[in-house]
C-alpha cells in the first residue's frame, strides 16, 4: 500500500477546506465521515440494528437515516454514544481499508474526525492536525450546521482536547489564516509527500 496521510482536526477546524485542495492536486481522499454514511445505508444491516435500538421514527421517510436526531440522541447520552461506536467503529474502519486499497494516487489522504482516537490512527504513516481556536471552532460549526451553541459544546467535549491532538501531530496546518495562505501550505505539504512517497517505493539497499 502506498504512503498514507492521515489528517484530523476537531469539528469546525476545516479538514473540509484542506482535503480539497489536495483532491485538486490529484490525491485520493479517503473520508471517515463518508465511510460513516455509507455503512449506514437502506439496506446495511447497521442501519436496521440503530432502528431497533432507537426506535423507527430515527429513520425518514425515504428510508434513511435522521442523522440530526441521531446525532441529538448518542451527544446527550454518553451511554448511548458508546453502544453506536461499538456497532459502527468496526463497520467503518472496514469501509476506510477497502477504499484505501483501491486508492491509485501517489499518496492517499485518510481524513478522519477520530483518526487518533481509534485504531485508525495504526493505517497513516504521518499524521497532519488541522488545527484552528476552540472559539473558531465553535463559530464556524453553529454557522454551519445551524446547531445551538450547548449541542456543538458537547460534541467538542466528546472529542479528543486540543492540547492533546497536537501533542500526537507530526505536521499542524494552522487553519486560521486566509485561504491563500491554505494554499500554499496545502502546495508545500503535497511536494514533500510526494517525496516521501517516492522514497516509501525506493528497495531497501541490500547490505
Amino acid at each position: 500500500m502506498a504512503l498514507i496521510v492521515g489528517i484530523t482536526g476537531g469539528i469546525g477546524s476545516g479538514k473540509s477546506a484542506v482535503t480539497q485542495r489536495f483532491e485538486q492536486l490529484g490525491i485520493t481522499v479517503v473520508d471517515a465521515d463518508l465511510a460513516a454514511r455509507v455503512i449506514v445505508e437502506p439496506g446495511r444491516p447497521a442501519l436496521s440494528a440503530i432502528a431497533e435500538h432507537f426506535g423507527h421514527s430515527i429513520i425518514q421517510a425515504d428510508g434513511t437515516l435522521d442523522r440530526a436526531a441521531l446525532r441529538q440522541r448518542v451527544f446527550a447520552d454518553e451511554g448511548e454514544r458508546h453502544w453506536l461506536e461499538q456497532l459502527t467503529h468496526p463497520l467503518i474502519g472496514q469501509e476506510i481499508l477497502d477504499q484505501l486499497t483501491a486508492a491509485s494516487s501517489a499518496y492517499t489522504l485518510l481524513s478522519s474526525p477520530l483518526l487518533l482516537e481509534t485504531s485508525q490512527k495504526e493505517l497513516a504513516n504521518c499524521v497532519v492536525v488541522v488545527d484552528v481556536p476552540e472559539e473558531t471552532q465553535l463559530k464556524r460549526t453553529m454557522a454551519r450546521d445551524d446547531n445551538d451553541e450547548a449541542q456543538v459544546k458537547r460534541i467538542m467535549a466528546a472529542q479528543m482536547r486540543r492540547e492533546a491532538r497536537l501533542a500526537l501531530a507530526d505536521i499542524v496546518i494552522d487553519n486560521s489564516r486566509s485561504l491563500d495562505e491554505l494554499d500554499s501550505v496545502v502546495e508545500e505539504l503535497h511536494k514533500e509527500f510526494l517525496l516521501r512517497a517516492e522514497a516509501c517505493q525506493q528497495p531497501a539497499e541490500k547490505i
